[in-house]
């Protein structure tokens, strides 16, 4: 099967992909990643997340990585992961163009897996793979939809969080029908980057499911999303003090770096 990965740029990302390929070894896989989600966000609160999930992993963490075979973890670079790619990945951040069109009808995809992609796609390229496009959502559908979903779900106190698998079959953001759902306890110890990581080994394997049921010609069985549920977009300062107000932390440096040594080293 030629499978097309549209992903960003960041360590979630990177962390799904990493869940999803050795698994993958038979398709045909291509990535594309895209340099953030959303607009250019404004607020100075958010910066320090973008350094971690972003700038600290691309350009500090993943140069430095030992070859896969000099430790003990699987996980993979960007760069790393071109050695299982059909071609080297590179950087679509205009997926939408004439140009970007014709090159992903010349890959022929028979599926389009979206993991956190950063531009909203459109009916031309939505129309491509046969299998359609599916996308890895994090956070629960419809009651989260938008942008950094998570963060909002523990904002409100919620008690459990997770992930949708959908489809999307239209320009509309995080509306079409839900495949499968996976969920996490809320751990209010821990940071929202934290929950964020946490969902996608799961999430990933929400993924692989789909993937062997198209391989065995199962019947997938989407459901319709009941009601409209929430959008939600970047929390602004005001926001995210409230957050903190609430005893709650975008990061953890030492979460952070016991993942990292976990999955990376």
């Amino acid at each position: 099967m030629k499978i097309l990965i549209l992903a960003n740029k960041d360590l979630a990302s990177n962390f799904a992909i990493n869940c999803l390929l050795p698994h993958l070894k038979k398709e045909n896989v291509s990535l594309f990643l895209s340099a953030a989600v959303g607009g250019k966000n404004k607020s100075k609160g958010l910066q320090s997340l973008k350094f971690f999930e972003q700038d600290l992993f691309t350009q500090i963490i993943s140069p430095i990585l030992k070859p896969i075979g000099d430790r003990v973890s699987n996980c993979m670079s960007f760069n790393q992961m071109d050695a299982y790619l059909s071609q080297p990945h590179c950087e679509l951040n205009d997926i939408n163009s004439h140009e970007s069109i014709l090159k992903i009808q010349k890959l022929s995809p028979d599926l389009i897996i979206s993991i956190r992609y950063g531009v909203i796609l459109k009916t031309p390229i939505i129309a491509i793979p046969k299998h359609g496009v599916i996308n890895l959502h994090s956070g629960l559908l419809p009651d989260y939809r938008g942008v950094m979903a998570t963060f909002w779900a523990l904002f409100n106190g919620e008690k459990t969080i997770g992930t949708t698998l959908h489809y999307i079959q239209d320009a509309t953001i995080d509306t079409g029908s839900i495949i499968s759902t996976t969920k996490l306890s809320v751990n209010p110890n821990h940071s929202y980057l934290w929950h964020v990581l946490s969902l996608y080994e799961s999430g990933s394997l929400a993924i692989l499911d789909v993937l062997k049921k198209i391989s065995k010609n199962l019947n997938i069985n989407p459901t319709s999303q009941v009601g409209t549920g929430s959008y939600y977009t970047f929390p602004n300062d005001s926001d995210l003090i409230n957050y903190h107000n609430k005893g709650l932390s975008l990061i953890d440096e030492n979460e952070y770096l016991a993942f990292i040594r976990k999955h990376y080293y």
